[in-house]
């Protein structure tokens, strides 16, 4: 897939300017080329170059919340950019509301202020990616940028239900991994952010009702992991997901499932290549709508489809931000059916943070309600998630009713939520030989061939866990791994001038060969870089909350 001009102009112009093979590597370049960065990778409603979306092969569209008004602004943009400005159809107040296959044409979402989109083909702003972008913005003293991002985010609550996984309207049916809580609370750490405590009070009283606007997303019905007492990802759409433009992957999903039948958990459905009207129509429930998706109708292989369960797993992945891993199922065709460690941790710290906003706010029956949320929260995760034998938090298969076999990165993310007592942290610190390497932390010990697995390993997680033990008091640990992660990092800039989306953790490198799902190693790269300054500062022994 291919990246666009402005990181691929950076990347070039640093290679020219660096050396493509150059001998060692260099800590102040690799900060040269963040600071570049920056630049390079900020969007904004007046750049054209924001509209442009390589995953969609159609003209530019730009769509504005039915509750905004059009402004003079808004029609210069349309006169400058040529870009077709149209109105969506309904107000929102939940994600999930307005059902994006049902616009002529899908676009770009509008939002009022400049953003860091995370590189490539990524080129608008993302629900997980900002939070790591955010903390790299402020760690580099731009403080007015990730400020903006967070008030982005709080416009997508106001106008779109909630924290979106991006602004594009075939995202409308889902989110991503909940960090808003926590950028709201970088934002008002953050020194330079306000003008005094008055003008912070201020602003946290708006952004606290939109907060949550979007936390009431994950206490949804459809986001309940059954009667566990805990959230599970979810997609409020049905099929492929619109942004994908043809049928390769799913083709290969069906291929790989037939060539090792003992691995499928039932995704696959015998079906006609060119079904009938009556086939068509069985098909909508046992598997999508050949006659409304285009993908769908070329999603057959060797007399197979995949099934609406397997639809609605993969949309739930991509929800997830693990897309595509072989953790949650073959190509995570299950996440659906999983409580996971890593989004109830999140969210156990959302609460928290909802908890510490209320209080700060005066408001005392909030702060309680929320309390009470997260000592449930905690509760469930122990009956559920926490193994002691193995001394891991485990993903939850409330469907099955047992636990993930393979152990999993995010067992360490209760350690950074602060939701892992002082025993559970010490039995997951003596984890850290099944996933530590060369490079830092791989996801997990699964070659599966996906991208989140092992040995691959990527900025969010390697910040999450290495942020975790130093928590606990683990500041060994956390200086080593951190290390070898900034090192990784280095080697790969001094090697081909870019920093990537994620990194082999086996050969400490950019060499990451991916054979099930999405193989592209996207330059750019926003939480890469964000996590990159967080890490200097940790090694650097500078305050790290």
């Amino acid at each position: 897939m291919p990246t666009l001009p402005h990181a691929t102009a950076l990347a070039l112009s640093l290679v020219l300017a660096f050396g493509a093979k150059a001998a060692e590597p260099d800590p102040a370049k690799t900060l040269a080329y963040i600071d570049q960065g920056w630049t390079t990778l900020t969007r904004s409603m007046e750049d054209c170059s924001s509209l442009h979306d390589d995953k969609v092969k159609t003209r530019p569209v730009l769509y504005l919340p039915a509750d905004l008004k059009r402004s003079a602004a808004i029609d210069a943009i349309a006169e400058r950019c040529k870009v077709d400005v149209r109105v969506l159809p309904q107000t929102i107040t939940q994600i999930g509301e307005l059902d994006p296959s049902t616009l002529p044409q899908q676009g770009l979402l509008y939002l009022p202020n400049p953003y860091v989109v995370p590189g490539g083909f990524f080129n608008e702003m993302y629900g997980w990616d900002s939070y790591f972008i955010v903390l790299g913005l402020v760690a580099d003293k731009r403080e007015k940028l990730a400020r903006d991002m967070v008030d982005n985010f709080l416009f997508e609550a106001e106008h779109y239900g909630g924290v979106l996984n991006a602004n594009r309207t075939y995202y409308l049916t889902r989110s991503q991994p909940p960090f808003l809580g926590e950028m709201i609370r970088e934002i008002l750490d953050a020194p330079a952010s306000f003008a005094d405590r008055r003008d912070a009070d201020a602003w946290l009283a708006r952004a606290y009702p939109l907060a949550l606007r979007d936390y009431a997303v994950w206490d949804r019905p459809e986001h309940r992991a059954g009667d566990t007492g805990l959230a599970r990802y979810f997609d409020y759409g049905a099929g492929p997901v619109l942004e994908m433009h043809d049928a390769d992957y799913l083709r290969g999903v069906i291929e790989w499932l037939l060539a090792h039948p003992g691995r499928d958990p039932g995704y696959l459905v015998e079906a006609s290549e060119y079904p009938d009207d009556a086939e068509a129509q069985r098909l909508k429930t046992t598997s999508c709508d050949v006659r409304a998706s285009e993908v769908c109708a070329q999603a057959w292989a060797k007399g197979h489809r995949l099934s609406a369960d397997y639809y609605l797993g993969d949309r739930a992945m991509r929800e997830s931000g693990f897309d595509v891993n072989f953790h949650f199922g073959p190509f995570a065709g299950s996440t659906h059916h999983y409580a996971p460690v890593c989004l109830n941790s999140l969210l156990y710290r959302y609460e928290i943070a909802l908890r510490d906003f209320a209080l700060r706010l005066r408001k005392k029956d909030d702060a309680q309600r929320f309390a009470k949320a997260a000592e449930a929260r905690k509760a469930a995760m122990d009956k559920y998630l926490w193994k002691p034998g193995p001394g891991m938090y485990q993903d939850y298969d409330f469907v099955a009713g047992k636990s993930a076999a393979d152990p999993y990165i995010t067992t360490f993310y209760p350690l950074w939520a602060g939701a892992a007592s002082k025993q559970q942290a010490q039995a997951v610190r003596e984890k850290l030989p099944l996933f530590e390497r060369k490079g830092g932390l791989a996801m997990s010990a699964d070659e599966s061939g996906a991208q989140w697995d092992a040995p691959f390993g990527w900025a969010p997680t390697n910040w999450l866990a290495v942020a975790g033990l130093d928590a606990y008091g683990f500041h060994e640990d956390a200086r080593r791994v951190g290390g070898k992660f900034v090192a990784t990092i280095d080697r790969s800039l001094a090697h081909d001038g870019t920093i990537r989306e994620k990194y082999n953790m086996a050969t400490g490198d950019a060499d990451v060969k991916v054979s099930a799902g999405y193989s592209e190693n996207v330059i750019g790269f926003g939480w890469s870089n964000g996590v990159y300054l967080k890490l200097r500062d940790l090694l650097q022994d500078r305050k790290v909350r």
